[in-house]
């Protein structure tokens, strides 16, 4: 009952127009923080550690505006993952550096799009999936309804969908083998193995090494892509920048530094809430391993 409950009120926020959703979620957010002691202390305390805002006037300023955009990033979702397709990819009001997907398609090595949970992530796979074949890891939900949802939302055009488990590594590979590209959440915490503990934003965050594993073996270029979220449900603004890795140096530490200065053009659009720093099941703690040296 309560998912059928759930699946109608998502489909009935999909006819809304997408100022009038982010309206909505601006409030969403609000309550949200308001009423949950443990997002607003991850999300004030994520921000705040940061340091990208020293001023305690504007820290408060920014952490409003992070609040609204974090709900705007759920309201959205209604609107991206169930309205047609060419009117969700029309939103894209400008797109900046589409020429290096082009060209990586032109070589036929493949390409890795690396998304962080900045502004409207969602947003890429849907506009790359409407000119190219694109394979997008991903971790299923506990939910299973949410699952159904967001594989029909996400899987359009020529976007498919890979699980986040050994199966879906391989399959990720042999898209890259096809000269296709692949989408990997960058900032997404792994699993026990699958990553290493480098500096995000001053602290030790256990960060993936899959997507320099990735471009390692298959030689395949590698991109930035983010959506930025316009003012007033205007619509958004894609950036896609070229990344250039060192396989000699650590991978992982490379791409954070690279996710900080985007992340430093607009924080309030990242997702601070997300639990960035947590310490995996089976992974030895940052500090531990400081111990043991």
């Amino acid at each position: 009952m309560t998912s059928f409950l759930f699946r109608t009120l998502f489909r009935l926020l999909a006819r809304l127009p997408l100022p009038t959703l982010h309206r909505l979620g601006t409030a969403l957010g609000y309550l949200s923080y308001t009423f949950s002691k443990s997002y607003a202390s991850r999300t004030q305390e994520n921000l705040h550690d940061s340091r990208l805002v020293q001023d305690g006037h504007h820290f408060a300023a920014l952490l409003k505006q992070t609040v609204a955009e974090a709900g705007k990033s759920i309201t959205e979702l209604a609107w991206i993952w169930t309205r047609p397709h060419a009117e969700v990819c029309a939103a894209v009001q400008q797109v900046q550096g589409w020429q290096h997907i082009e060209s990586a398609q032109a070589a036929g090595k493949g390409l890795i799009i690396l998304t962080p949970h900045w502004g409207s992530f969602e947003m890429i796979g849907a506009y790359v999936g409407q000119y190219f074949a694109i394979t997008n890891l991903y971790r299923a939900p506990k939910r299973a309804w949410i699952e159904t949802l967001m594989r029909n939302g996400r899987q359009r055009g020529q976007a498919k969908l890979a699980s986040a488990d050994v199966s879906g590594v391989r399959t990720l590979l042999k898209a890259l083998k096809r000269g296709e590209a692949i989408g990997l959440l960058p900032d997404q915490v792994p699993s026990n193995g699958e990553g290493e503990w480098v500096e995000f934003f001053h602290r030790p965050a256990y960060t993936m090494t899959l997507s320099g594993r990735l471009a390692h073996n298959s030689g395949a270029a590698v991109v930035l892509a983010y959506a930025e979220r316009l003012a007033d449900g205007a619509g958004y603004h894609l950036h896609i920048q070229p990344l250039s890795l060192d396989f000699a140096q650590s991978v992982p530490l490379q791409i954070n530094q690279a996710l900080e200065q985007v992340i430093a053009t607009a924080p309030a659009q990242y997702l601070w809430s997300y639990n960035r720093y947590k310490v995996p099941s089976g992974v030895t703690p940052p500090n531990e391993l400081t111990t043991n040296d």
